[in-house]
């Protein structure tokens, strides 16, 4: 038994083609700025940022500092009004993106199955985005309102995966040893990153990312209904 149950967002409990997703992503915070900045110069610049958020390991610095220290300097537009737009967005124009999607009817009895066993469960999804961003896409597979014991977001972390301080961290701050948590992720690179600091790895199959071709190492496998399984078998 596990004390802890993380579980990764894109790709693993709201199933998507990643790639569809970034493509109608930019597409649709480009028609949201468009007449406030050229959409040549907000995909770049939001690539750019996104990247020296991958890329920071300083744990002075949340991924909200790294990429707001940044990112309204290189567009010439105040923070404050910047993030505002984000804001106005992510309310109205961030839901549709759900077309994109496909529903993942497993993911909420899942989460009620570890909670009734008595294990804490959170969402460890890459920590370059917004909390509303975040808890949106939890809404589209009906895990929005789950007790949650971290969500981790831009704000709230100084690191991303596949760094192993970004495990660590969310050890740290759930204070539990690593060996007592289980990763749940589709991204052999990202996901499977949590076995260096001895956390235990469940790669879900279904939407599966390899992008570099990676040697796959994992301790269990499987579809997300293998996942049921084996959460059932706890």
């Amino acid at each position: 038994m596990f004390d802890v149950v993380l579980f990764d967002l894109d790709g693993t409990l709201v199933p998507m083609d990643l790639e569809a997703f970034i493509k109608a992503y930019f597409n649709s915070v480009c028609a949201r700025f468009a007449g406030v900045i050229p959409p040549e110069l907000l995909v770049r610049e939001i690539q750019q940022g996104t990247m020296m958020m991958l890329n920071d390991r300083d744990p002075k610095r949340t991924n909200y500092d790294v990429f707001w220290d940044y990112f309204p300097r290189r567009i010439g537009i105040d923070k404050d009004t910047l993030e505002s737009l984000f804001e106005d967005y992510y309310e109205k124009d961030f839901p549709h993106l759900k077309n994109v999607t496909r529903p993942n009817p497993k993911a909420r009895p899942v989460m009620e199955t570890l909670l009734a066993k008595g294990v804490r469960v959170g969402i460890a999804t890459n920590p370059v985005f917004p909390p509303r961003a975040i808890e949106e896409r939890l809404r589209w597979v009906d895990v929005a309102d789950i007790p949650y014991c971290l969500i981790t977001t831009y704000d709230n972390m100084h690191y991303c995966k596949p760094h192993p301080e970004y495990y660590s961290e969310v050890a740290d701050m759930l204070k539990v040893k690593p060996e007592r948590c289980l990763m749940v992720g589709n991204d052999v690179e990202e996901d499977l990153a949590a076995r260096k600091i001895g956390m235990k790895t469940f790669l879900v199959e279904d939407c599966l990312q390899n992008s570099r071709d990676l040697p796959i190492e994992t301790d269990y496998r499987g579809s997300f209904q293998d996942l049921v399984a084996f959460i059932n078998d706890l």
